[in-house]
């Protein structure tokens, strides 16, 4: 089996982007091959933080009934990991030790309780290995 990656949001909105077609492109294929290989993973964090951001923060809003195609398709078959007190914990130890946002703590610790090796976003330290887990920026050249 294929390693298995977390998905930030940041690559799922990249999907919706046709203002940045390179990076659409990019993550059309790996969120394409999430879905076909099973080697994705998202949290109920980068569920909230998509739709919000598809909801008022695009130039033009993603339509309503887009949004629930999106959520329906694209997001809750990738979903796995949900809030508890073990995540919140986890978190709060990854955020004092590592110096990372609570929220991107929160992410670090939703993609290590999964068992992912890799964590896919452009908005954290690219190539930092934290407790097996490597973070890697897929749009960087």
């Amino acid at each position: 089996m294929s390693d298995v990656d977390f998905l930030d949001s940041n690559i799922l909105l990249y999907t919706l982007d046709g203002a940045n077609p390179a990076k659409q492109g990019v993550a059309s294929r790996l969120v394409k091959q999430a879905h076909l290989q099973g080697t994705g993973v998202i949290s109920f964090q980068v569920v909230q933080e998509t739709l919000q951001v598809i909801s008022r923060k695009f130039q033009v809003a993603v339509r309503p009934e887009d949004r629930q195609i999106f959520l329906r398709n694209v997001l809750v078959p990738l979903w796995r990991i949900m809030p508890s007190p073990a995540l919140y914990g986890r978190a709060l130890e990854l955020q004092e030790r590592y110096r990372y946002s609570f929220y991107d703590s929160l992410i670090l610790a939703a993609a290590l309780e999964s068992g992912c090796t890799r964590v896919l976003s452009e908005d954290l330290q690219d190539g930092q290995r934290i407790e097996g887990l490597t973070i890697e920026n897929p749009f960087k050249d």
